[in-house]
């Protein structure tokens, strides 16, 4: 293939190829030329332009295929257009020559073609260049068609549209001559030549304006015959010529002089007139219409009415949005006027009505719901309204009117229901699409909604009344806080109105549609109304019975309004369950006997109003089934089983009570039917195992003896048809944005579809998906299909002998029904069967013996050759399945044979295309027959049938199939891969593309061959680059295809392709075919380009977006107009696509793309991005006027500034996004805290201004975050002030992240302050609102967050400013105070929990920030303190900031107090076991109801925790010491005494005392914290924990819980298990530091209390005794620890645990193992130090808490661990700095070394032999170190000795051999080269030689002081070269120096006299001085210094000195004089100049 690769055709390798892979080769150099030719020079086109057009042309004589002729035209058209064009007239006399020529046989046809098309393209690149030769050519090719078949007529219609479209308005002479041919061609046998004339058509009205002028009548109902026995694409298509030309004769200015006679403006009636006429009287025309209308026979065909419906939306569109706003009444009018009664025709039957109803339906939701904003989506809804008071106002005049001439106007009534159904369900639709911005059209009393739609409940009509009903739930649907009000409306006018039938049945469905809309209301409705619903429903059908004139509407409504009372869920419905029971038994008869004795008694209408009865309460248990599965428990299915088998013994009684009592019971007893098997149908088969027999009986009798002749194949079919196979039946059967009106096509011409009116229980059902409004199927319809579902769960129950005479009795019923009446009853039966296998594959069940399997097989074969492709379709699905389910591979070989044998011999379509089918299904279910023969033959037998070019059924079934096969025979298929492929390819390339269904069977093959190959499509040898080539090869083809479905194809296919061979799919060309399609008319292809994109995007989303934006740029023709990606990229794109897609799957799809796209692109492209979010969110900004600002005691300033915050800047330009809709702008702020987050991930300069405009002024190109605030704050503050309560969470969760994020950042412009702090008044106006009182709780309780987090991140230091937001807590703490009677009654009880939480948590956040702030404020704003000046006073601001807060605080917090109290025992009862929920308070708890306690489980979870921290936070601040005055005998508290503090427990008063009230709250609180901590669930926030665990730091921070804790040790030792393991299970490094801080306070309230046992013993027992103290502490008298008991053991345990996990080289058991002894220092994380550190803090506290006895076994573990960590992490570090851990080891021995338990006389001798070991360790492990590895840090090991020395016993450190060993490292300490090593040693030693003890220094001081004199000795002659060295030499004199005065006096002298000459040697001459370095000069003025205080000091010494050593005291004087002068030039200098250092001053003052 590469050969291909040539500008021109490589002739040579072209010749050797065989005669298949020729056409492939010259294909792929076709493709290639095209690709080449525009990015040739010129020059070298026309050296090679002769050959090139030879070869070319030549191509048209070897008759090529479809795909190859278009490209030989494409690519001719372009070498002409590029270089010359003399030859090209040549060429256009060949073509028109191929063209006449006379041969006519099949062979010649592809050159004809091939000619056709060849002028199409040249004609339409080269346009007017071609001057006039284009009338010969037109007339020639309209000559061909004359007797040219369907190809070629189609080919001819698209190549006219080329010409046309090339010549533009050049070709008017040619006008009418193509307008004739085109009109012959639209009404064409073929409908891809319908399709085509349509294309030409389109393109004719461009210039010809007769088309639209005075032919307009002519083309119009020329539309309308072509509309009749048309498929989806011709509608599709005609329907658009059909729009377009009407929208063009509406707006068209210029009439041109060709129009003969004066030509009047066409009005917009008059448009509508001739669409109403197609509507409503089909294609019959205008004359003969009125004579079959008086003879009453015309009834329009559907699918002109469906084409008519769909050309109403084309034109609407075509006229865009704006027109529409402003012709909307007009238009609403016309159209509603469609099924109104000026046209009786139109709705003559039901289901005539319904067709029309829908139609209208569609054509309102297409403009209204597609095209309109949300501003002009209101006025709409207005217009609606306006409508239905019209309507209501005839009907009013019409009832009131009793005079009996008018009484005949009843008519009217009934005839105005079918408009009022379809606007009030638009009305409901665009209520429903508007969610909570409909709120303002609702409060508009001028307009009147709710009583529109309320008014309308009583309409005469049943269908009237249901769709209001429904209307009301799409209301609450969309405005949930109205479910409550409209509720109570309708329970009320119920109530009142109980004697009108209308009323009764109007008010029932309003009531059930709303409680259907609860499940979609979060907030749900109080619970209370379930109450007082099964109230009314009792009272119906208690009082049923006494007024026979509504008894049956009162038994239908009370029936409903149970049944609907179940979608509320079990905790509504357990309450009512008994009185459901009861009524359901007393319905049924309770004995067969009473059932005998009913049928002699009654007549027809009190059967009526049983059975109505009957139905209503199967229904109610049927929805009590599905709803509240969770109450069934064994007992109450117990009790719904006694009306069972009655209720089966009616059913069979059902046929002879409706032969006795007549017609009048035929729906009542359908409807029972159907409702009773519904109810079975869910229940397990188990419970009705008796009535099994009965039952099936009549189920088959339901299945072969059917009522109606109805063919209801395509709604029992396409369920049981896999979704894949379906593809075959067209697109009818496919989703497709005109399904809801083509679905009427598809049901045959007696049934139009389902409508509410049908079943009303449907009102409170959830709808189907892709449904607007239930849509339930007539009762005849709806039995059947409930019967199949039955059957399929009962067939799968039965006995295996049962099973057979049930087969044997349908399939004799098949045999003995003829014509018609057999394939229904043959569908029927199939669908059960299919049902039934289904169930017994899902429970493994077995089909039973072989004559069982006999009669299924019979009865699925006959299936298999029935007329009805949907039956084959199903039938071969069938058959896999039974396969399947006896799962015997002989049964399935012998199926395979069947259809094997079938297919051989026969001829027929059918039999073909069913049986190959089945082959395919076969592999489905089996995962491919194992055997390859049996695949071969498979595989044979299809490529045969592929190939049979007589059928196209036949090949499209094959293909099919055979994509089945290749898809599910899996690595077997391997061998076929590559003939197969040869095949794909070849059809493509030659099968004609008017059979789109074979094409789109190749797409699916190829797709399966694709993914057979998988990844070895990456491969690079020979074979699979030639496979991958002809993949691609076949997906270019399929590109090119006209059909949209095979399109969808080719993108899927590129897109596996993508998978799995990324290098080898050119991007940028399949990105500018997805951009095309981005848009298009067809469902599928938007769903398979949306697919691929979300696939490309999660890889390489920039260059998708580039390659987008650069093919824009490029193509040179205006772009689609949907998708401007010139201005918006592609991400604007898809953001404005997925604000006017109406599909969800679509929608989630775009927004998966967006996202990703998001996460990889928008740190770069950040300014962008942002730009689009601010696009979408301003877009709505015109029309939110926000809620309005109270100022009652709000101070006016507040006003001001909302005030300047809403007058944004409205800048008139244009909007990319006009009006988009509140779920777009909620994506929109989703994505802005999206971009927050990736920000926050790239860097820290999106947070730090400074830093970020640093960054901008070196590269512009920079963005960061942080530049953006304002745009961020802005954006938040549109989304929260908006009217969609979901915009209106999401703006304020932004405005809370962008809080919480930028709360630190300080504004470098004014020092102290930050940035956020401008934006104060935005953040107080967006949050206002929000506490209005009609605001939904939710978003109140999100703006408490909001609030809480404005004030803890302490942007605003001023308190005045706080007070704004802190007033808006205070207004919800007052609405809480109230407590839950004062809530309103207008959500579930819940939602006040969720509020009052919020607030609580609100609070409690703002306590702890302020508690916090006080107790180290230095900390709370340590960014302020940057600069030095400004640091006094924002400290001054900081601290008088936190004590503010706290002031603010300390006034609510009294209630507060007590409220945190309330909610954290509130909490406390809901995490209690379900095994004590007897025990809860029956009334609820203080803030929840016990109706509602699992909805208000989460919102406790979500709160507690910080209002458990700022519960323990405020105890403490009392200290537990509670004075509350005014609490009087409350239980709350009384003021503490102390001597109340330890009463006796006995003399308890009733009244608890304070100990008591305090024992039970830290008990609450510490049961709480216990409780989580032990098992916090694994998605258990961090907060959460860190939060609890901050909680007990509080409560243990004072002494009275300490005191409760540590006279508890299995409290204690409880605690520390639950914290070791909280520190197993969680990583993070700050849970286990705030868990050890919680052991650290434990073990200290252990101490104390020790410590107070100890101090109290030894007063009592006074100092006499003192030899026999009892012991105190753990280890008692033994030193034993019992685990599980012991506190010191838990602490024990929890501190290794954190050691071994962050230093494993601790745990003895590890060291001998290799992977430890390598012996490598790991340095520690930084938290990992710290927990090390905190760790051992605790260790060196344990002893503490032991008896002597038990500090001896803890020792030696303690001793350990410390010096093992010090040995672990003893490394240098650069800067000498001790590591963390080292300082902490060394701090824990020397409190160990210190502890009084060494000095005791119990343990002293055993302590002090385990000290002297430690030592021992300590020396030993300086003689470990290797030279290789890491050094190990002496001085920490030397800081570690000197501790000894220091801090332990004199007897542990003083034995000789120890001591020895320790001066040895000094001595070798003090030759280290390291200056830093030396100075360490120094200080050291320093410490060590000033010892009192003289036992202890002198040793060291004889040993070393003479190596220190001697080395300071030597620095005389090398002088310090660096700091370090001068100040080794520096460390060393004081060391000597300090010697010297503990010296005793005899030695002092000569210690003097060593030191003397020492400092004087230091000293420099004047010169010297000059020129000295740093450090000399340094060191010399050391040296003076200490000269000039020893002089004095010693003088004796000093005078004698210097009387012996005249060079000395020279030296020392010349120093002294040198250093005096220097002095006076000193203060000179400052003396001469004052002015300059003040001008300094100054400037940094002022700075």
């Amino acid at each position: 293939m590469e050969l291909a690769h040539s500008l021109l055709l490589n002739e040579e390798a072209y010749n050797q190829l065989g005669e298949f892979q020729k056409a492939e080769f010259i294909f792929e150099w076709l493709q290639f030329l095209e690709k080449l030719l525009p990015v040739t020079s010129r020059a070298d086109i026309r050296e090679n332009q002769k050959k090139l057009v030879e070869q070319l042309t030549s191509l048209l004589n070897n008759s090529p295929g479809p795909p190859t002729r278009r490209l030989v035209a494409k690519n001719l058209a372009v070498l002409y257009s590029t270089g010359d064009t003399f030859s090209v007239y040549q060429t256009i006399d060949k073509c028109n020559e191929l063209i006449r020529s006379k041969d006519d046989s099949p062979s010649y046809l592809p050159t004809k073609l091939a000619a056709v098309v060849c002028l199409g393209y040249l004609y339409k690149k080269l346009g007017r260049i071609l001057g006039n030769s284009f009338t010969d050519t037109v007339g020639n090719v309209l000559k061909a068609m004359k007797n040219a078949e369907s190809q070629g007529r189609y080919e001819i219609m698209l190549s006219l549209q080329n010409i046309l479209n090339g010549l533009g308005a050049a070709a008017i002479p040619c006008h009418r001559d193509i307008y004739k041919a085109a009109r012959s061609c639209l009404t064409d046998r073929s409908m891809a030549v319908r399709c085509a004339a349509a294309k030409c058509l389109l393109e004719l009205q461009n210039e010809a304006v007769f088309m639209w002028s005075t032919d307009l009548d002519s083309v119009v109902t020329l539309c309308f015959k072509s509309f009749e026995g048309s498929n989806y694409d011709v509608r599709l298509a005609v329907s658009k010529l059909l729009g377009t030309v009407l929208a063009r004769a509406l707006t068209s200015k210029q009439i041109t002089a060709s129009t003969r006679h004066n030509f009047r403006r066409i009005s917009l009636e008059e448009v509508m007139e001739l669409l109403g006429t197609g509507f409503l009287r089909g294609s019959c025309g205008f004359l003969r219409a009125s004579g079959d209308m008086l003879k009453g026979t015309s009834s329009v065909s559907r699918d002109v009415r469906v084409g008519v419906t769909q050309a109403y939306v084309v034109f609407v569109s075509t006229l865009g949005a704006q027109w529409l706003e402003r012709n909307f009444s007009a238009f609403l009018s016309h159209i509603l006027d469609l099924v109104s009664q000026s046209h009786p025709k139109a709705i003559q039957s039901q289901m005539d009505a319904i067709g029309c109803r829908r139609c209208v339906s569609f054509i309102l939701r297409a403009t209204v719901g597609g095209l309109l904003g949300e501003k002009a989506q209101i006025a709409a809804a207005k217009e609606i309204c306006q409508a239905i008071w019209k309507l209501k106002k005839v009907v009013d005049a019409a009832i009131s009117d009793s005079n009996l001439e008018t009484r005949i106007s009843t008519t009217d009534v009934t005839a105005s229901q079918h408009v009022l159904v379809c606007a009030l369900q638009e009305l409901g639709s665009l209520i429903q699409g508007l969610g909570t911005t409909a709120g303002p059209l609702l409060q508009d009393s001028s307009t009147g909604v709710l009583e529109a739609v309320i008014s309308v409940i009583l309409h005469p009509s049943i269908s009237v009344r249901l769709t209001a009903a429904w209307c009301l739930r799409c209301i609450a649907v969309a405005l949930p806080s109205y479910v409550s009000l409209l509720l109570d409306r309708c329970i009320e006018r119920l109530s009142a109105l109980k004697t009108s039938p209308e009323a009764i049945t109007g008010y029932s469905f309003a009531v059930a549609a709303l409680l259907g809309a609860v499940k979609y209301c979060p907030l749900g409705i109080p619970h209370g109304k379930g109450k007082v619903i099964m109230t009314v429903a009792e009272d119906l059908l208690c009082s049923a019975s006494q007024n026979s004139r509504i008894s049956l509407q009162r038994t239908q409504a009370g029936w409903l309004l149970i049944s609907a009372l179940m979608t509320l869920g079990p905790a509504v419905v357990q309450h009512h369950l008994p009185r459901i029971l009861l009524l359901w038994k007393c319905i049924f008869p309770s004995s067969p006997k009473d059932l005998e004795i009913e049928k002699t008694r009654g007549d027809s209408f009190t059967w009526q109003v049983t059975l109505e009865g009957r139905a209503g309460a199967l229904c109610a248990i049927k929805s009590f089934v599905s709803h509240c599965a969770g109450l069934l428990t064994d007992e109450v299915v117990q009790r719904l089983l006694p009306p069972l088998p009655s209720a089966v013994d009616l059913l069979t009684q059902l046929s002879s009570i409706y032969k006795s009592y007549g017609n009048s019971l035929k729906t009542p007893s359908t409807v029972y039917r159907h409702k009773l098997y519904e109810l079975l149908a869910v229940l397990p088969p188990k419970t009705y195992e008796g009535s099994f027999s009965a039952v099936l009986k009549e189920l088959v009798a339901d299945l072969t003896v059917p009522d109606s002749q109805i063919d209801a194949s395509t709604f029992l079919l396409p369920p049981l048809c896999h979704e894949n196979d379906l593809l075959l039946l067209g697109p009818l059967l496919q989703e497709t944005d005109h399904r809801f009106i083509e679905e009427q096509l598809l049901l045959g011409n007696s049934i139009a579809g389902g409508s509410l009116e049908y079943d009303p229980y449907s009102v409170y059902e959830k709808v189907a998906k892709g449904d607007s409004v239930p849509k339930p199927l007539p009762p005849v319809l709806s039995v059947i299909s409930a019967a199949t579902r039955l059957f399929g769960v009962m067939f799968s129950h039965v006995a295996e002998s049962h099973r057979l005479q049930v087969l044997e009795q349908l399939l004799n019923s098949i045999k003995q029904t003829k014509g018609s009446r057999q394939q229904i009853v043959h569908l029927n039966v199939v669908s059960a069967f299919s049902i039934s296998l289904k169930h017994l594959a899902n429970c493994k069940g077995n089909l039973g013996p072989e004559e069982v399997r006999r009669s299924a097989l019979t009865l699925v074969m006959g299936a298999l050759e029935s007329n009805n492709p949907l039956l084959r379709c199903a039938a071969a699905e069938c058959l896999a399945r039974l396969a399947q389910v006896v799962s015997d591979s002989a049964f399935t070989a012998g199926l395979a044979q069947v259809s094997f044998d079938k297919l051989k011999s026969a001829r027929d379509v059918v039999s073909r295309t069913g049986h190959s089918l089945a082959l395919g299904c076969l592999y489905r279910y089996l995962g491919g027959i194992g055997s390859t023969q049996h695949l071969n033959a498979c595989v044979g037998i299809l490529y045969t049938l592929s190939q049979d070019s007589t059928s196209p059924d036949v090949q499209a079934w094959a293909l099919h199939s055979l994509s089945l096969v290749v898809d599910l025979a899996g690595p077997l298929y391997h061998v076929h891969v590559e003939p197969t492929l040869s095949l794909v390819l070849m059809l493509l390339l030659t099968v004609p593309p008017a059979y789109a269904e074979v094409h789109q069977s190749l797409g699916r093959c190829l797709n399966a061959l694709i993914t057979t190959l998988g990844p070895e499509l990456q491969g690079s040898s020979t074979s699979v680059s030639a496979l991958r080539t002809s993949c691609l090869l076949g997906c270019a083809v399929m590109q090119d295809n006209p059909d949209c479905l095979v399109q969808a194809q080719a993108i899927s296919c590129l897109q596996q392709l993508h998978m799995f061979a990324p290098r080898h799919v050119n991007l940028s060309s399949l990105v500018s075919c997805l951009c095309v399609n981005l848009c298009s008319s067809y469902l599928l292809l938007r769903r398979a380009v949306v697919a691929c994109l979300r696939q490309l995007v999660q890889r390489e989303a920039a260059e998708v977006s580039e390659y987008a934006v650069a093919l824009v740029k490029e193509s040179k023709e205006d772009f689609t107009p949907d998708v401007n990606i010139r201005e918006i990229g592609l991400e604007g794109a898809l953001l404005g696509l997925l604000d006017k897609e109406l599909d969800q799957r679509l929608c989630q799809d775009i927004k998966e793309i967006l996202t990703h796209m998001l996460t990889s692109m928008a740190v770069e492209k950040l300014s962008f991005w942002l730009k689009l979010c601010k696009d979408v969110l301003a877009a709505s900004a015109d029309f939110n006027t926000v809620a309005s600002v109270d100022t009652t005691q709000e101070e006016e300033a507040a006003k001001a500034d909302d005030a300047s915050v809403l007058t944004s800047d409205h800048d008139e330009r244009f909007h990319p996004f006009s009006n988009p809709r509140w779920s777009t702008r909620v994506f929109a702020a989703e994505c802005v805290c999206k971009i927050i987050s990736q920000c926050e991930d790239a860097g820290s300069a999106h947070f730090d201004i400074t830093l970020a405009q640093e960054r901008k002024q070196r590269d512009s190109r920079d963005d960061f975050l942080v530049l953006h605030l304002a745009d961020l704050i802005r954006m938040a503050f549109m989304a929260a002030t908006d009217h969609s309560d979901q915009l209106r969470l999401s703006g304020l969760q932004t405005l809370q992240i962008v809080v919480r994020k930028f709360a630190a950042v300080p504004e470098p412009e004014f020092p102290g302050h930050v940035i956020l702090e401008q934006y104060q008044a935005n953040v107080g106006a967006a949050l206002r609102p929000a506490f209005a009182p009609e605001t939904p709780p939710d978003v109140t309780a999100k703006a408490c967050q909001v609030c809480s987090a404005w004030i803890a991140s302490g942007v605003v230091s001023d308190l005045n400013d706080l007070r704004r937001v802190h007033q808006l807590l205070v207004s919800s703490l007052i609405k809480v105070q109230a407590g839950k009677e004062a809530q309103s009654q207008q959500y579930n009880e819940s939602t006040s929990t969720m509020e009052i939480l919020a607030v609580l948590k609100a609070w409690a956040e703002v306590y702890i920030v302020a508690v916090e702030k006080q107790k180290n404020p230095s900390d709370a704003h340590n960014h302020c303190l940057k600069i030095a000046n400004s640091a006094e006073e924002s400290y001054r601001d900081v601290t008088s900031s936190a004590g503010g807060l706290l002031d603010l605080v300390q006034a609510d917090l009294g209630t507060l107090s007590k409220l945190w109290l309330a909610a954290l025992q509130d909490f406390a009862l809901l995490t209690l076991p379900s095994e004590y929920a007897s025990q809860l308070p029956t009334e609820g708890g203080t803030f929840y109801t016990a109706e509602t306690i699992e909805n208000a489980r989460p919102h406790y979870y979500n709160s507690w925790a910080l209002i458990l921290y700022a519960t323990a936070l405020w105890l403490t601040s009392t200290g537990f010491i509670v004075v509350d005055p005014d609490e009087g005998l409350n239980n709350l508290s009384r003021p503490v005494t102390p001597t109340t503090m330890c009463q006796d427990s006995s003399t308890r008063p009733l009244v608890k005392s304070p100990e008591d009230v305090n024992t039970d709250r830290f008990h609450l609180l510490l049961g709480i914290s216990v409780e989580f901590l032990c098992s916090p669930r694994s998605d258990a926030a961090m907060e959460n924990i860190i939060a609890c665990l901050h909680a007990l730091q509080a409560l243990f921070d004072v002494p009275w819980p300490r005191s409760k804790i540590g006279g508890d040790q299995e409290l204690g030792v409880e605690l520390l298990n639950v914290l070791h393991r909280l520190i197993l299970t969680r990583e993070s490094p700050d849970i286990q530091l705030a868990a050890l801080e919680v052991v650290q306070l434990i073990l200290f309230a252990a101490q104390e209390h020790v410590k107070e046992k100890r101090r109290s013993a030894e007063v009592d027992d006074g100092a006499a005794e003192k030899e026999t103290l009892p012991e105190f502490g753990e280890g008692k008298d033994t030193g034993g620890l019992v685990p599980g008991k012991s506190l010191v053991f838990a602490t024990l345990e929890l501190c290794v645990c954190i050691l071994v996990r962050q230093l494993p080289q601790l745990n003895p058991k590890l060291t001998c193992s290799p992977a430890v002894q390598s012996g490598k220092h790991l340095l520690l994380s930084e938290d990992g130090s710290r927990l090390v550190a905190a760790a051992l803090v605790i260790l060196s506290d344990v002893p503490a808490i032991c008896s002597p006895e038990g500090s001896i076994s803890v020792l030696p573990t303690i001793l350990y661990l410390i010096i093992g960590v010090l040995k672990e992490t003893a490394v240098k570090l650069q800067d000498g700095q001790l590591p963390l851990t080292v300082a902490a080891s060394l701090q824990a021995l020397k409190g160990l070394l210190s502890s009084p338990m060494a000095r005791a006389e119990k343990s002293r001798t055993a302590w002090t032999d385990l000290l002297r070991s430690a030592l021992v360790t300590v020396l030993d492990c300086w003689d470990q170190i290797d030279g290789l590895l890491q050094e190990r840090d002496e001085v920490s090991l030397l800081t570690a000795i000197t501790v000894f020395v220091m801090s332990a016993s004199p007897e542990v450190t003083t034995i000789e051999c120890l001591q020895k060993r320790c001066i040895e490292k000094f001595k070798i300490t003090l030759d280290s080269k390291d200056p830093l090593v030396q100075y360490k040693c120094y200080q050291l030693l320093h410490s060590i030689f000033q010892l009192p003890n003289k036992t202890v220094s002198y040793p060291y001081i004889h040993s070393l002081a003479p190596s220190i004199v001697r080395k300071l000795q030597e620095t005389e002659k090398a002088k310090p070269e660096n700091a370090a060295e001068l100040q080794v030499i520096q460390e060393g004199i004081k060391v000597i120096t300090a010697l010297t005065a503990t010296a005793e006096e005899e030695h002092r002298a000569h210690l003097v006299a060593c030191l003397l000459p020492l400092l004087i040697s230091f000293l420099l001459d004047e010169n010297a001085l000059v020129s000295a370095t740093n450090s000399a000069k340094n060191l010399h003025e050391f040296a003076l210094q200490n000269l000039m205080q020893i002089g004095p000091q010693y003088s004796s010494v000093f005078k004698k000195l210097m009387a012996s050593s005249p060079t000395m005291k020279a030296r020392l004087e010349s120093a002294v004089k040198g250093n005096q002068e220097s002095m006076k030039v000193k203060t000179a200098k400052h003396a001469k100049n004052p002015g300059k250092s003040s001008s300094i001053q100054l400037k940094t003052s002022f700075l």
